[in-house]
């Protein structure tokens, strides 16, 4: 056995792990170099408007690099929203209404006017000129802006080379601190690199280690089961091979979200962003996703928040915050049925998010119960400071264990999901949702209906 998995090891060193190390490398070298170019810009004392231009013309570049002429779908898509914003500039509610005319381009877009193929290849650009124009509207409606910015500041932030791709979304504040050219750094070096690297290792993980993890990484001996009696044995020999399929699907989702998740990060911090001012010196502390917070989760809301910080901040801030006053169930719907649109129209992501909305809510409403009735530290966050009586306690703990593994559990019959079997470009379709959720008994939707029951019953 220790023979055939050095040989495993071996032969995806040379046929999976160096060459999309290389891969990776390739689609990536441009941005990451023209990310460099904006950053060395921004340092030198030059006119603000001539920063604006710089960033405008590298993310139009990488922009076209990227996806050719479609970028004309892009380019139309922020030209919409500016002037849609110029003509509302003396109304109260421009957010709502630039929500709502967005929200129309995408469907008609994604339904008639490009074909689909192309259309989701855009998806995650449109997705971030979208959250960065819906934000800046909201933020002159609060106040927080005093004015729309002109043509060439808003097209500025729209294309800045360090969020066009990939993301992370960014603050029109926090892109404007970006325009100062704060002075290199070894932390700001260490910072790029790390964020490299740790994207580069995630890449390898979900392409070559996480769909063999089972029995190649972790000898799972699912082949001892075949030779039990009983219809029991044979039940669990049927279950046990699909729900290990069903996680290690999930973990390769899980990490090609990490690649693109650190990747961000790196693009974004070596253009000069994400970084904040604590004290007498900078800190690049920009953080796109937290793994450990979703691998070993204490609750699908840690997992929630931690998949995409900076965008779970914006659904907070502009989506969930403004629809509290519809009741906290309706707008936990809102917000994630606002996040499925944002990623397009695909039956598996609206079904996912939709799901995740009810299972989140579900353990937080059951875990405040729980709290409650025992006076101890179960909340779906960790508390800080609290009044509980019962904080440290060994049952406390297993309760909160028992959460953990619950929420692995969703995890993977979610992720089950995203296997490669439908075309993953174009979105799966509803028989394939249906399909995956039917080998697995539905039992993700049946676990939290008995966990609101519970929830009832206290």
């Amino acid at each position: 056995m220790v023979a055939q998995g050095w040989w495993f090891f071996r032969e995806m060193a040379g046929a999976c792990l160096v060459p999309s190390v290389v891969q990776g490398v390739q689609a990536t070298w441009c941005l990451l170099l023209l990310c460099l170019l904006v950053r060395l810009v921004c340092l030198f004392r030059v006119p603000e408007w001539s920063k604006h231009t710089c960033s405008l013309v590298a993310g139009f570049y990488i922009l076209y690099h990227f996806f050719a002429l479609n970028i004309i779908w892009v380019v139309l898509l922020s030209l919409k929203c500016y002037v849609v914003l110029f003509l509302c500039r003396h109304q109260r509610h421009r957010g709502i209404f630039l929500s709502i005319t967005t929200l129309i381009y995408l469907l008609i877009g994604e339904m008639h006017m490009v074909d689909a193929l192309n259309w989701h290849r855009m998806r995650g650009a449109q997705m971030l000129v979208v959250m960065k124009a819906v934000s800046l509207a909201f933020d002159i409606d609060s106040g927080r802006l005093e004015r729309l910015p002109s043509p060439v500041q808003f097209m500025g932030y729209i294309y800045f080379i360090g969020t066009v791709v990939f993301g992370p979304w960014i603050s029109f504040e926090q892109y404007l601190q970006t325009l100062n050219g704060k002075k290199m750094e070894l932390r700001w070096i260490k910072k790029v690199v790390l964020s490299l690297l740790n994207s580069m290792g995630c890449l390898v993980v979900s392409t070559c280690v996480a769909p063999y993890i089972f029995p190649f990484v972790i000898p799972v001996y699912t082949k001892r089961l075949l030779n039990r009696k009983g219809e029991k044995r044979k039940r669990i020999r049927s279950l046990l091979p699909r729900w290990l399929n069903a996680y290690q699907t999930a973990l390769s989702f899980h990490f090609s979200n990490y690649f693109v998740g650190f990747l961000a990060e790196c693009s974004c911090t070596l253009a000069g962003g994400g970084y904040s001012d604590y004290k007498d010196h900078v800190q690049w502390d920009l953080a796109v996703s937290k793994p450990m917070n979703i691998e070993l989760p204490r609750s699908m809301v840690d997992v929630v928040s931690s998949w995409n910080i900076p965008m779970s901040s914006w659904l907070n801030r502009y989506v969930f915050k403004n629809s509290l006053q519809l009741g906290k169930l309706p707008a936990i719907l809102l917000t994630y049925g606002a996040s499925a649109l944002l990623h397009g129209l695909s039956f598996h992501l609206g079904a996912v998010l939709l799901s995740l909305g009810l299972v989140t809510y579900t353990e937080h409403v059951l875990r405040r119960k729980i709290a409650t009735v025992l006076n101890a530290c179960v909340l779906s966050r960790k508390c800080t400071q609290c009044e509980h009586q019962h904080k440290s306690e060994v049952w406390v703990m297993l309760i909160n264990f028992s959460f953990t593994f619950l929420a692995i559990f969703h995890l993977a019959y979610l992720g089950a999901l995203f296997d490669g079997d439908g075309d993953e470009e174009e979105g799966y379709g509803m028989r394939h949702t249906i399909d995956k959720w039917t080998e697995l008994g539905w039992a993700g939707h049946w676990l939290t209906l008995t966990c609101w029951l519970i929830h009832k019953l206290l």
